[in-house]
Order: structure tokens, then C-alpha cells, then sequence
């Protein structure tokens, strides 16, 4: 009996510190996609172009990739709820501050500050979830966690459109504000269950810091690095240029295109809750991953060859979508697999600066040979980084289970200067 009220009570405090996750990885997702459904009534009341007003999101990933490891150090240092408090905050006063300053910079500045705000999500998100949810469940709540994220990409478009009719862009970002503050506030009531949590003693830090940073160039962190790299670059060409890429290269419909992408975008984030339950009930998710990668490079390169029906296109990009989606929990298990305790925070923010990296380069990419009158190409280049990124997969080395033996010693372990990877990561 006592057990199977042990067992409640930390089945309830897993949900709970989930839960609050969640909530904050919507958000940061929302605020990602704040500013494209208003792109025309922006750019027209500052009378600058569709560049100018693109220079806000490049400011934004600039941000984001130039922070987020020192907030992950910062996460490790000092704890993650603080962070996660303080990324929230910030991030709402960014959107008022757009909201309630008219003028074009103050736009691109405080796009940057919003992608200084977001640097703080997945540290503190991954290092908070390493630390309070056991490990047979780790998949699932790696799962919810994205799950929460593509959620808040797939209802903003909507939601700012809906809170611009009501009382335009500006106010479309005051009603943005409100929901990062309503985010931290309920983390901040609520969030004790995320002080298990907790930083290293600060007598350690000048040690901790010199280590984190040989860990972080270490071959398996770099390796990880560049596969999320990929990932975005793959990412970018399917959601921001399909719709174009299918109407010039196949006469497709914007509606049919457009459809189908949505079809894509949503089973992700079904498939994302799919990729937990098969996370937690396997250890080889390279396996799983390369699999997916596999069956969605010949998805992306039959689209792309093939001038395919409104039916086939839909159901293929759909298939494709479930198949995008059951990857992301695998990618995060082998992330920890070879990451230390202790350094949840950094390894994560490290690793997914990649996503600002290949955000930075794809719509240039991409953008490039639709201009060139190449939108073949397109489909060719993602399943080309689709097919890079599963060699990152299938090659990397095998973590060697062993029991937990101290921070210390998991942090030797993973030794930049030998390559090995025999990290246990048991909580």
C-alpha cells in the first residue's frame, strides 16, 4: 500500500513539473511566430520592406544562437526555475514594449531582446525535466514537452490574426505579453515542485566552468550540434518554402500546398507524442531515428520528383509529418545519453543553437534558388540534409551503461581529448 502511494505522489509531482513546462514551451513557440501573420500591417505603418521587417527575425536568431549556451551555463549555475521565470518575464515586456513604443528599431531591438528571452527555454526546460522525472518516463516528457511547443506554433498563426481583428497588431502583442506573464506567474506559485532542480555549489564554479566548456567542444557534443543544424535546415525548406516550391514546380495550389503542409505540421506534433511511447521502450533510439530520417527522405524526394494528386500529396505529406514528429523524442534521448549530470543546462543550450544556426541559413538558401528559378532543387536539398543527418545518427559511437558513479567522475567521462561516450545518466 505504501508504495502504490509513493508511487502516486511522484507520478503527480512528474505531471505537475511537466505540466509547467509545457506551458512555458508553448510560449516560447507562440512568441517564435508572433510577427509573420502580421507581416503586411507591420511593414506598412513602418512603410519599410518585407527585408526590413525580416530584419527583426534575424535579429531574433542572432540572439538566440549568440546566448543560449552562457544561459545554459547560467542554468546549471544557479538553478533552472529562475531562469525560466526571468525568460518568461522578459519576453512579455519585449512584446509590450512593441506593442506600446511605435518606431521601426525599437521592433528589430526588441525582436533581439525576445531572442535573448528565448535562449532560456530549453536550457532550463531540459536540465528541469532531467532532474524531476524518472528515467523509464524521461521519453514521454521529452515528448510533451515538444509536443507543447509545436502546439504553440500551430495556434499562433490563428490566435494573432484573431487578436488582431479584435484590436489590431499592437494589440495582438499586448494579448502575447500577457500570456509570457500569466506563464511565469503560474511557475512561480506553482513551481516549488521544480526546485529538485537545483544548481552546483558555487565553490565549484570556476572548475565547472572550464570543464563545461572542453565537454561542450567535445566530438559527441559537436556531433549533436550538427545534427540539429541539419534538422533546421531540413526543417526550414519543408514548412517556410514548400507551398512555393510545389505551386512553381507542379502548378500545385497555394490551398492544396498549404493544406497539406498543415496536415504535416499537425500529425508532427501527434507523432511527437507517439516518438515518447517508443522512447521509453527502447534504448537503441538511433535506431528509431535513422528509420524515420530514412522513410522521410524518400517522402520529401517522391514530392519533389513526382507531380502528385491533391489526395496523394496530402497523405504524403501527413505520413511524412508522423514520421518528423516520432524522431524529435529519440533525438533528445541521445542527447542525454551522453550528457553528464549537472550539465543538462549546457549541453542543451549548446546543442540547440543549431536550430538558430541552420535558422539563420536556410531561408537564405532556399530563398536563393527560388530566385534562381530552381524550386526542384529544393526538395533535393532537404532530402539531402534529411540523409546527412541520419549518417550522423548511424555513425555515432554507443554510450556504455554503467552505474552512477558521481558527477565527477560522469564529467570525466566524457573526455573531449579520447572521444568516449560512456556516460550513464541514471536519476
Amino acid at each position: 500500500m505504501e508504495r502504490t502511494a509513493t508511487e502516486r505522489s511522484t507520478l503527480l509531482r512528474e505531471g505537475k513539473a511537466i505540466s509547467l513546462i509545457a506551458v512555458a514551451h508553448f510560449v516560447s513557440h507562440y512568441y517564435i511566430l508572433l510577427l509573420p501573420p502580421v507581416f503586411a500591417l507591420v511593414k506598412d505603418e513602418y512603410g519599410v520592406s518585407y527585408t526590413g521587417i525580416g530584419l527583426a527575425l534575424t535579429a531574433f536568431n542572432i540572439a538566440s544562437a549568440a546566448f543560449q549556451t552562457p544561459a545554459g551555463f547560467l542554468v546549471d549555475r544557479i538553478g533552472p526555475r529562475r531562469v525560466l521565470i526571468a525568460g518568461l518575464l522578459l519576453g512579455a515586456t519585449a512584446a509590450a514594449t512593441i506593442a506600446l513604443v511605435p518606431g521601426y528599431w525599437v521592433l528589430v531591438a526588441m525582436f533581439a531582446a525576445l531572442g535573448f528571452a528565448n535562449t532560456t527555454y530549453h536550457p532550463a526546460d531540459y536540465a528541469i525535466l532531467a532532474a524531476t522525472v524518472s528515467p523509464q518516463r524521461i521519453g514521454k516528457a521529452f515528448s510533451v514537452h515538444t509536443f507543447a511547443g509545436y502546439l504553440g506554433s500551430g495556434v499562433a498563426p490563428a490566435c494573432v490574426l484573431f487578436c488582431t481583428a479584435l484590436w489590431g497588431w499592437r494589440g495582438s502583442f499586448l494579448a502575447a505579453a500577457a500570456l509570457g506573464v500569466a506563464a511565469a506567474l503560474l511557475i512561480l506559485v506553482f513551481g516549488r515542485v521544480l526546485n529538485s532542480a537545483v544548481a552546483r555549489p558555487q565553490a565549484q564554479a570556476k572548475p565547472e566552468t572550464a570543464v563545461g566548456w572542453r565537454l561542450l567542444f567535445s566530438a559527441p557534443i559537436l556531433r549533436n550540434l550538427f545534427f540539429f543544424m541539419l534538422i533546421a535546415l531540413a526543417g526550414g525548406g519543408l514548412t517556410n518554402f514548400s507551398v512555393v516550391a510545389l505551386g512553381a514546380l507542379h502548378g500545385t495550389p497555394a490551398s492544396v500546398a498549404n493544406i497539406a503542409l498543415s496536415c504535416f505540421l499537425l500529425l508532427s506534433a501527434a507523432g511527437v507524442l507517439l516518438g515518447g511511447f517508443i522512447a521509453d521502450r527502447t534504448s537503441r533510439h538511433e535506431r528509431v531515428a535513422a528509420f524515420c530520417f530514412a522513410a522521410t527522405a524518400v517522402m520529401v524526394i517522391l514530392i519533389g520528383t513526382t507531380d502528385l494528386n491533391a489526395v496523394l500529396l496530402i497523405a504524403a505529406m501527413s505520413v511524412g509529418g508522423v514520421l518528423n514528429g516520432v524522431i524529435q523524442p529519440s533525438r533528445d534521448m541521445m542527447v542525454r545519453a551522453v550528457t553528464p549530470p549537472g550539465s543538462f543546462g549546457k549541453v542543451f543550450g549548446f546543442v540547440t543553437t543549431g536550430f538558430n544556426l541552420g535558422g539563420m541559413v536556410s531561408p537564405l538558401l532556399y530563398g536563393w534558388l527560388m530566385d534562381r528559378g530552381e524550386p526542384g532543387l529544393i526538395f533535393i536539398f532537404v532530402a539531402g540534409f534529411i540523409l546527412l543527418s541520419l549518417l550522423t545518427v548511424i555513425t555515432r559511437p554507443q554510450p556504455t551503461p554503467r552505474a552512477d558513479r558521481g558527477e565527477a567522475e560522469a564529467l570525466r567521462s566524457v573526455n573531449p581529448l579520447d572521444n568516449k561516450t560512456s556516460v550513464s545518466v541514471s536519476r
